[in-house]
């Protein structure tokens, strides 16, 4: 048990370092590039932490274990939306207002309701991951047009680096894989020497994990009160890569899906449409709303606690 106590303490710290190594290298090659803090948050910081995702799921699904990769994967989107937004809400307000944000929060639903549709049938295989594939397309003609419309004004940095600013971004990314790996392999050898099933460790404790870099990038922004609009595009980001494009490209392996997911979806899509209201609205998500959110996930984790 020491050793793998060990191992999450150094997951920590990687994840920790990793988090600020990408989160400040992003922050600077947007600016040189003009892109807004959304739009980072979303394409750079969003993919980036959503590696570790994308590694688990296609090694348990390669290895036919469609259940460990979908409980770390939808696992995932609940933490993501429901822990990270929850917590960070806490600290500051999210704003949630202007119609770039309110287009990708509407893709964020329309990710929700098309991942019950798919969880819903009998197989994941190439065709019926066909309308989470078509999600990624539309997310990046959104992010296209985005960017298309013109550059977002920021003071010149005359300390900006290229080389070195890609340096600390794959350094960071590399950080935040080898800390999502290292606390993946250390909590589920914990878990194990406890004797909590595997649905529990892959839908909490290593969606959990795979979380965590979401979790410290979000809570840094968060506490530095600095670029807040950059978690929402964080986490819209890291989701529609997670459950539209990865969970998408697991159809390769056409593997039989067994089990309900209605109460994970009801929760990603009653988030979503609470999100959306919000910004509708034009008010910022608070700490009652962060409340709200952190009810949710516990709900769930109560739930998948209870199925055995």
């Amino acid at each position: 048990m020491l050793i793998p106590l060990l191992l999450l303490i150094l997951a920590i710290i990687f994840l920790y370092f990793g988090a600020e190594l990408s989160l400040g290298a992003s922050e600077k090659i947007g600016k040189a590039l003009k892109l807004s803090p959304f739009v980072i948050g979303m394409v750079i910081i969003g993919f980036g932490t959503s590696l570790p995702e994308l590694f688990v799921g296609h090694i348990a699904a390669s290895k036919g274990e469609l259940g460990i990769a979908l409980g770390s994967l939808v696992g995932s989107n609940i933490a993501n939306m429901t822990l990270v937004l929850g917590l960070c809400a806490l600290f500051t307000k999210l704003p949630l207002n202007g119609n770039s944000m309110f287009k990708h929060l509407v893709i964020h639903l329309i990710l929700s309701l098309t991942l019950g549709y798919v969880l819903s049938g009998t197989r994941i295989n190439i065709i019926t991951t066909i309308p989470l594939l078509a999600i990624v397309f539309i997310y990046m003609s959104t992010i296209i047009s985005d960017i298309k419309k013109g550059g977002h004004d920021e003071e010149k940095d005359e300390d900006f680096s290229p080389l070195k600013s890609v340096v600390f971004l794959i350094a960071g990314f590399g950080m935040l894989y080898g800390g999502g790996e290292l606390l993946v392999y250390s909590g589920t050898k914990i878990a194990f020497e406890m004797g909590v099933s595997d649905y529990i460790v892959s839908s909490i404790l290593i969606a959990f994990g795979t979380s965590f870099p979401e979790l410290v990038t979000a809570l840094l922004a968060a506490a530095k009160k600095k670029h807040t609009e950059l978690i929402v595009g964080n986490i819209v980001g890291s989701n529609v890569f997670n459950c539209a494009f990865i969970l998408g490209s697991l159809g390769i392996y056409d593997l039989a899906l067994d089990g309900s997911f209605i109460y994970e979806v009801s929760v990603l899509v009653a988030g979503s449409i609470l999100l959306c209201s919000l910004s509708v609205v034009k008010m910022a998500m608070n700490r009652i709303f962060g409340i709200i959110f952190l009810g949710l996930y516990v709900f769930i984790v109560g739930y998948w606690v209870s199925l055995y």
